[in-house]
């Protein structure tokens, strides 16, 4: 199937589109002042151990200090203990003050520091480095294999005799030819001697080494033999993208288009809409049935309905319909809005046990075109299936959006009633305590109204009550929960 990557370029951020059959597969944005961290590697200061929980905080030079769990470490994941001998505890491996040579393995996510690994890796073209380790490893998408053995043993003569390290042998070299290869290779060992050459001079916390800016990253990660095309629209990028492409990626230099219509790239393509849509809680599905998703901090749930689908020959054929298109739409949300940790999805329950399989099948084959690690469990006794995907980036919702101010994320605002009767008793707790001329309720529109109309009496008994007159203003600026009580 033919694959376009469409990359928008302003001087505050890039953003890159990946379509499929001219379908928003993927949408990844980076913003000029708030860089991804993952892959970057930097040389750090230990600034707390915690035993209790086998950690550490180490200090990177970034607001938060980021985190190190012992089974990041490197010495820790590759000793080598007798039967029964337990893993050295990390107050044995790291104390404070200690400069450590790490690489962040997850971005900084919601309250969270960013995520560490001692486990260098460098990513190239074809191949990903890992200076500490001496074995080959191929990627479980070649699956030939006859093909995985060759590729194997194409690295194998191609690297330096004597040299240490290992490889990750990454899809795009199956077409690669030796010469691809090696040229792969020396650019990782340097861009390795060269991290090691600035630690040994570098005070800690300082960054070694940041990995690529996005529009070069597409290139590298993105581009396969199914990509027709690369469309930019800035001049300037698709100028350096192209001298990029001639040092490493050769033969993906006849693809990159610059494009300089006089329609926004994103518009003319509907990607801006989609956008959109990938901010909604609902996903109305083709056939009339619709998702809704719903992130929390802990999960995400999708929820399937069938909404207005009412074809088929019976009610199990319409359902098992619904639940067919909700799969392949599921998975490419999950790409779209860039979801990850634990996805639970509450397919329509089916009664048969043919149509579960065919769903989970479905499920799974749509999964598979992920670029990102995932699996997928069978249902369970709930009917629910479990899908966890491999969560490096904030998604799409918390790049572009923040907590709404007036519900602080809640999704749903108090009753102007509810307001009313809170301000009730609020008066009542105020005038045991103080004796005011007169009290005065500044609120919003709806809550004056409601005042006005519907709890006129309620104002007036209170008012009695106490013994005090109590005046209403409407304050514009106020959400629908604000209000304040003013002693006269």
């Amino acid at each position: 199937m033919s694959e376009d990557i469409l990359i928008n370029v302003t001087p505050q951020e890039t953003r890159v589109a990946v379509m499929l059959q001219g379908v928003v597969q993927e949408i990844h944005i980076e913003r000029s002042a708030t860089r991804g961290l993952v892959g970057n590697t930097y040389l750090g200061r230990v600034a707390r151990v915690l035993p209790g929980m086998q950690s550490a905080f180490i200090d990177i030079g970034l607001e938060r200090a980021a985190f190190l769990h012992v089974a990041d470490i490197w010495e820790v994941r590759h000793a080598h203990h007798a039967p029964g001998e337990a893993a050295k505890p990390i107050e044995h491996l790291l104390r404070e003050g200690q400069t450590i040579l790490v690489q962040v393995i997850k971005d900084p996510i919601g309250t969270k520091g960013a995520r560490l690994s001692t486990q260098i890796s460098i990513a190239g073209r074809m191949l990903v480095y890992l200076p500490q380790e001496s074995h080959i490893g191929i990627s479980q998408r070649i699956e030939n294999e006859a093909e995985r053995t060759l590729l194997r043993d194409r690295v194998q003569h191609l690297m330096p005799e004597g040299e240490k390290g290992g490889f990750i042998i990454r899809t795009m070299a199956e077409a690669a030819s030796d010469a691809d290869l090696g040229t792969d290779i020396e650019y990782l060992r340097k861009t390795w001697r060269d991290i090691q050459a600035r630690a040994q001079v570098t005070q800690a916390p300082a960054m070694l080494y940041q990995d690529l800016a996005l529009a070069k990253r597409a290139l590298r990660d993105l581009v396969s033999a199914e990509t027709t095309s690369v469309q930019v629209d800035s001049r300037e990028n698709f100028v350096a993208l192209g001298e990029f492409a001639r040092d490493y990626t050769p033969n993906v230099v006849s693809r990159i288009m610059h494009y300089a219509g006089e329609r926004p790239l994103f518009d003319l393509f509907g990607v801006e809409a989609e956008i959109q849509k990938a901010l909604e809680r609902r996903v109305d599905l083709k056939s009339g049935g619709y998702l809704i998703i719903d992130q929390t901090e802990a999960m995400t749930t999708v929820d399937v309905n069938t909404g207005g689908f009412v074809g088929g020959r019976n009610f199990d054929d319409t359902i098992f319909k619904t639940n067919l298109e909700a799969a392949q739409s599921i998975a490419r949300q999950l790409r779209l809005r860039n979801l990850g940790g634990i996805i639970i999805i509450d397919f329509i329950d089916m009664g048969n046990d043919e149509h579960k399989e065919a769903v989970l099948a479905e499920l799974g084959k749509a999964l598979a075109r992920d670029r990102t690690r995932v699996g997928a469990s069978g249902f369970s006794g709930l009917g629910l299936i479990e899908v966890t995907r491999k969560r490096t980036r904030e998604s799409l919702a918390h790049v572009l959006c923040e907590p709404c101010p007036v519900c602080h994320g809640r999704g749903e605002l108090k009753t102007a009633r509810t307001v009313c009767y809170e301000i009730l008793r609020e008066i009542t707790r105020e005038a045991r305590q103080f004796n005011p001329r007169e009290f005065r309720i500044l609120g919003s529109q709806a809550v004056i109204d409601m005042f006005l109309e519907e709890e006129s009496q309620s104002l007036a008994m209170l008012s009695d009550f106490i013994g005090k007159p109590v005046s209403l203003a409407v304050e514009t600026a106020y959400s629908q929960e604000q209000y304040d009580i003013i002693l006269m």
